[in-house]
């Protein structure tokens, strides 16, 4: 007893105590929650036009209670095109069709365990697309970004959640883009980023008007965007979709210039300036308007933008001409990227998947713990040690994770093995201040002196791992970066704070 209290008398003990409760504060755990939430709506689906929002609690669909991702995936199983979607959240009653995407059943929901701390968790826990993206060609600093200002304005117009976007380098040098996001397929992912989105009206030859700049307004309010006609074709279904757009007074005397002498044409009955205005996205020509002969030698600052859906059903036609207007809507605003980007690779990880992961890690890093504990006890035959340094090595752990809440840093697979080696980096330190301590005992050696000589040994390990992880940092790709963040967190850590309250409670237990 007189020890426990000797120990809670030691300023570094109470610096840890202090620390850690910040680190509880931080990471916020909330205890007895289930079920999933409702992370992403897609535009425009069916679901967000029957009144579906991000973070609603999903409490039941079609009457099948959820608990879990699990219990979600297994109601929707047999969900098909056409169906009617009864589903309950936290905020009322709601039903819609289900709709048809990539010959498989789409809801337009993206889902999402309820959290239940402050920590993020990065898509290899969580599930998500992770894109690796090469500019074509050299890419300046500038120009990467305005890549990823425009990415991240395109991703979040088009509504995807959780969203990360950065620039990484290889030990080359060479830059690339990365992007991770829940809540969207690995075709959408390809074309919403890759996409250059260089978009240009032309007459003939000559440019009337260009992405960026020249657009000042894209409308997507249902009073001037939307899909106008659906009609069955030879091949299934082909819908027309419509949004107007405003541009600036320099195309709109553009366009007075070039049609002012242009002769007309009937068509149907209907009388259209000869030349029409032909729509280029990346260089390709994605459709032709007619040009009406009222807006002969007219200054017009808005323009009706026009373009096709098709499906093999009516609701596939609609489906798909809603995601084209979105797609071309959401370049429209957010402009072209400053170069081309290539895909270099794409990684696909199931929600499901993911929680595995997470349940793998945490077994991971409980199991290198206790097995510390197992071989410290081996070592020193003594149960007071082996448990301060399975508590410090505990602690260790939970304050890096305090920390990591407090910057909201993703947590993934290279964070949980950068945890893992700071606690075999930890345990390195606390055998040298142990050793040392007993070592001071047969040589008479005051325990100042002892924890001083064990200090230096620590220091000078602790600058070893700097040296090693900043060029992981700074050259590294995204994973590396976040090993060497975290394993940077964990050293200092124990350095700074959990070895120091060690090394005091140690030299209380061993007094004799």
């Amino acid at each position: 007893m007189n020890r426990a209290l000797e120990i809670f008398k030691s300023w570094q003990v109470w610096v840890l105590l202090l620390v850690i409760l910040g680190a509880f504060v931080s990471i916020n755990p909330k205890f007895g929650i289930t079920g999933v939430r409702i992370a992403g709506v897609s535009a425009n689906s069916s679901a967000e036009l029957n009144g579906l929002q991000t973070g609603e609690k999903i409490i039941d669909v079609n009457g099948i209670p959820i608990n879990d991702l699990n219990s979600y995936n297994s109601a929707i199983a047999n969900i098909t095109p056409n169906d009617t979607v009864k589903l309950t959240t936290d905020m009322g009653e709601f039903s819609f069709l289900a709709d048809e995407k990539d010959n498989a059943t789409f809801l337009g929901l993206d889902v999402q365990k309820i959290p239940t701390t402050n920590l993020k968790q990065g898509i290899d826990l969580v599930g998500g697309v992770r894109v690796m993206l090469k500019p074509s060609g050299e890419a300046t600093a500038q120009q990467m970004n305005d890549i990823i200002s425009i990415t991240e304005r395109r991703l979040n117009t088009f509504g995807l959640s959780d969203i990360s976007v950065k620039q990484v380098n290889d030990l080359s040098g060479n830059r690339y883009l990365l992007v991770e996001m829940a809540g969207t397929t690995e075709q959408q992912a390809a074309k919403l980023i890759a996409q250059q989105g260089k978009f240009e009206a032309k007459i003939g030859n000559d440019s009337i008007f260009v992405g960026g700049s020249d657009i000042k307004s894209v409308c997507t309010s249902a009073d001037c965007a939307g899909v106008r006609n659906c009609a069955q074709t030879d091949s299934g279904w082909g819908c027309q979709f419509q949004f107007k757009v405003d541009v600036s007074p320099e195309s709109a005397k553009k366009h007075a210039d070039l049609t002012r002498n242009m002769g007309t044409i009937n068509v149907n009955g209907n009388y259209y300036l000869e030349k029409k205005l032909d729509l280029y996205l990346d260089d390709k020509l994605v459709d032709s308007l007619y040009i009406s002969e009222a807006l002969k030698g007219v200054e017009s600052t808005s323009f009706v933008i026009e373009g096709p859906g098709a499906g093999n059903t009516k609701d596939a036609a609609l489906q798909d001409a809603l995601t084209r207007m979105k797609e071309m809507q959401t370049v429209l605003k957010t402009g072209a990227l400053p170069v081309k980007l290539d895909i270099v690779k794409i990684d696909v990880i199931s929600p499901t998947l993911g929680a595995q992961f997470l349940r793998y890690a945490i077994l991971a890093l409980v199991g290198a713990i206790a097995a510390v504990g197992v071989i410290i006890f081996v070592r020193y035959k003594k149960i007071k040690i082996a448990s301060a340094v399975l508590l410090t090595g505990l602690s260790e752990v939970f304050i890096i994770l305090g920390v990591a809440a407090a910057i909201r840093w993703n947590l993934d697979l290279a964070a949980i093995a950068a945890l893992i080696a700071t606690v075999g980096t930890g345990v390195d330190s606390q055998i040298v201040i142990t050793d040392e301590i007993l070592s001071g005992e047969k040589v008479q050696m005051g325990w100042k002196e002892r924890i001083k000589r064990a200090f230096f040994i620590i220091f000078g390990s602790y600058a070893t791992v700097l040296a090693a992880m900043l060029p992981l940092y700074g050259f590294g790709t995204a994973m590396l970066k976040g090993f060497a963040i975290i394993t940077v967190l964990g050293v200092s850590i124990g350095v700074f704070i959990t070895r120091p309250a060690f090394a005091k409670i140690v030299e209380i237990l061993l007094k004799t």
